[in-house]
């Protein structure tokens, strides 16, 4: 199951960690802030990737406010409720010894409250097929007896850093591959992905609404026997998440300041087109900011010395 993260991106990831570690304890209120973002674009990416027309300022308005937007359908409003609650339940499970498949109900039944309770944390009763993929999930008789031994894997959770998101990456993948609920598996599976992340230290991975056509091809490959590209998008949705959380907590410096690309080619023999193209290929690390890709000289370091080492 391991070895499948890139090594550079895997480099990245543990010094970035251990950046986040040594600045424990973190403060409480930029704690806070840093929770409430992470619960609205954890919110609303998984529910757009599902299909919720609600905008991010309209999910944060249902989720701070209480507003009810209107053309909205009320099921469009209690999935982002439901995905608060659910969340909230995810954070309560963090400190627990050990992971039940009862908790795995729970969280589905928290997804599904007052949009169709005959299903909320109920397995499906009836053969199903996945829009959009050639996959065929198990039949129902078998579902139960598979999700007692998948819950029978938690015991196996580890604890250090890649293995743990490898280990998440695929708990999020066998849920989706048994697909054990006749709705809310991908919202179900991407909490219990981020519930095994933040229990070791790791700030959510949110799965982006752009990311939706990769996400599936990924797990469409997945289904096929090949998890590595699944688990490398994982992997750089929990980069993207500590490259946030760091850009919070830690002090600002020259290096780890984001710069634009057309500054970033200026430390290079390369244009910034070029740079913008190794950026979406996920070569040089890179995050979008208003649709605008960001660096940091630290990082464009890292890739010229890569480029030398080959």
């Amino acid at each position: 199951m391991f070895d499948m993260i890139p090594e550079s991106l895997a480099e990245r990831i543990l010094e970035k960690k251990r950046r986040l570690d040594g600045l424990r304890p973190l403060p409480k209120l930029a704690l806070q802030k840093l929770r409430e973002r992470f619960e609205l674009e954890w919110t609303y990416n998984s529910n757009a990737i599902e299909g919720n027309s609600l905008t991010l300022r309209e999910t944060m308005l249902v989720l701070k406010e209480g507003i009810t937007i209107g053309g909205k359908s009320l099921r469009e409003h209690l999935e982002v409720t439901n995905h608060k609650a659910a969340i909230d339940f995810v954070y309560s499970l963090m400190k627990k010894e050990a992971i039940s498949e009862n908790d795995i109900l729970e969280i589905h039944a928290l997804i599904l409250d007052r949009i169709e309770p005959q299903n909320a944390g109920f397995y499906r009763r009836e053969r199903i097929r996945i829009s959009g993929s050639d996959y065929s999930p198990p039949s129902p008789e078998k579902v139960p007896k598979l999700m007692t031994e998948f819950a029978a894997t938690f015991k196996a959770e580890p604890a250090d850093p890649l293995p743990t998101i490898e280990f998440s990456a695929f708990v999020h993948f066998k849920l989706v591959d048994t697909h054990p609920f006749i709705d809310g598996n991908g919202r179900t599976a991407r909490l219990l992905l981020n519930l095994f992340l933040m229990r070791h230290g790791f700030p959510p991975a949110v799965i982006l609404k752009s990311d939706r056509p990769r996400y599936y091809d990924s797990l469409d490959l997945a289904h096929k026997g090949n998890l590595g590209p699944f688990t490398e998008l994982v992997a750089r949705s929990v980069e993207r998440s500590l490259d946030l959380y760091l850009e919070v907590l830690e002090k600002p410096s020259e290096k780890t300041d984001l710069i634009s690309l057309a500054d970033a080619a200026k430390l290079t023999p390369y244009s910034q087109e070029y740079l913008s193209l190794l950026a979406r290929k996920g070569r040089l690390h890179a995050l979008k900011r208003r649709k605008a890709w960001v660096t940091t000289r630290k990082d464009v370091e890292e890739y010229l010395t890569s480029l030398k080492r080959r």
